[in-house]
C-alpha cells in the first residue's frame, strides 16, 4: 500500500504547484473548452431554435423562459449565443490553420533559400501588410461575396503574412545551426532538412502566434459582421448580434449587445491567455 500510495502523494502535489505557477494556461484552456463545449452541445441545450423569430417576445428583458432576455426580432439571446461558437470559432480556428500551412511553406522557401523567389516573397508580404489588416478584409470580402467560404480565404489570406515572417526569422536563426550543418553532412536534401530538422524546432513559436490570430480573427470576423460585410444575419454569430443590438442600448435594452459582446471578449481573452500560458510552458529558459 505504501509503494502505491507513495507516488500518488508526489505527483498530485507536484501537479499542483507546476499548474499553480501556470494560471494563465489553466484559465485559457478552462474558457477555450467551455465555449467549445457549448457549441458543440448547442443542439441539444439550447431551449429555443436559434433562428426562430417571435414578435409577440421583442425585446423582452432577461426572466426565467429567456435566460439573456430577446433581440428585436424576439430571437432567445441565450440560445443564439451558444450556437455562435460553431460559426465564430470554426471560422477563425479554420482560416488560421490555412494562413499557418500558406505562411509556414512561403516562409521556410523565403528563409532558406536566398535570390530572386526569396525576394519576391517578402515584396509581396510588404505590400499585403502595409494596408490596414481590417479595411482590407472589408474590401475583400465586399469583393469576393458575403459567404462562409469568402470570410475564411479572406481571413486566412490576412492573416498568412503574419506566419511568413515569424517562420522566416526562425529559419534564418536556425540554418546555419551545427545541427542543421550536419544534417546536410551526411546528405540530407533541403526538403528533409526543412521538414525534420528546421521546422520541428520552429513549432513552439507557431503554436503559440496560432492561439494569438485564433483570437484576432474572432475580433476580425465581428468586427465585419458589425459593420455589416461580414455573416448575415439571422445566422447566430456574435459580432452581428451585437450589430443589431447596439442601437438598443441608448434605449436601455442592454441585453441585446451586452451578452454577445462579453462572449467576444470572454473568448478571445481565453485565447490570448492559452497563448500566454503555452509560451511559459514551451519556452525552454522557464524549465
Amino acid at each position: 500500500m505504501t509503494a502505491l500510495a507513495l507516488p500518488r502523494r508526489i505527483v498530485v502535489p507536484s501537479l499542483r504547484r507546476y499548474l499553480g505557477g501556470r494560471w494563465t494556461l489553466v484559465t485559457g484552456v478552462l474558457i477555450v473548452v467551455v465555449v467549445s463545449i457549448a457549441g458543440i452541445t448547442a443542439p441539444w441545450v439550447a431551449p429555443w431554435p436559434p433562428e426562430e423569430a417571435n414578435a409577440a417576445a421583442s425585446l423582452r428583458p432577461p426572466d426565467a423562459l429567456h435566460w439573456f432576455g430577446t433581440d428585436k426580432n424576439g430571437m432567445d439571446i441565450f440560445t443564439r449565443l451558444i450556437y455562435a461558437p460553431r460559426i465564430d470559432v470554426s471560422i477563425a480556428v479554420l482560416s488560421t490553420l490555412i494562413a499557418l500551412v500558406v505562411g509556414v511553406a512561403l516562409g521556410l522557401v523565403a528563409g532558406y533559400y536566398r535570390g530572386h523567389a526569396s525576394e519576391a516573397i517578402m515584396r509581396a508580404a510588404d505590400i499585403l501588410q502595409s494596408f490596414p489588416a481590417f479595411v482590407l478584409a472589408m474590401a475583400l470580402v465586399a469583393a469576393t461575396g458575403q459567404n462562409l467560404a469568402s470570410v475564411v480565404y479572406v481571413l486566412a489570406f490576412v492573416n498568412a503574412p503574419v506566419y511568413l515572417r515569424l517562420v522566416r526569422s526562425q529559419v534564418l536563426s536556425l540554418r546555419e545551426s551545427q545541427f542543421v550543418e550536419a544534417a546536410r553532412c551526411i546528405g540530407n536534401t533541403d526538403g528533409r532538412l526543412l521538414l525534420r530538422h528546421i521546422l520541428p524546432n520552429a513549432l513552439a513559436p507557431i503554436i503559440i502566434q496560432s492561439c494569438v490570430n485564433i483570437s484576432w480573427a474572432i475580433l476580425l470576423l465581428g468586427g465585419l459582421a458589425f459593420v455589416g460585410i461580414g455573416i448575415r444575419p439571422p445566422t447566430p454569430e456574435w459580432g452581428s448580434m451585437v450589430s443589431l443590438g447596439a442601437p438598443y442600448m441608448l434605449t436601455g435594452q442592454w441585453w441585446v449587445a451586452f451578452f454577445p459582446g462579453l462572449a467576444i471578449m470572454l473568448t478571445v481573452l481565453g485565447f490570448n491567455f492559452l497563448a500566454d500560458g503555452l509560451q511559459d510552458l514551451l519556452d525552454p529558459r522557464q524549465q
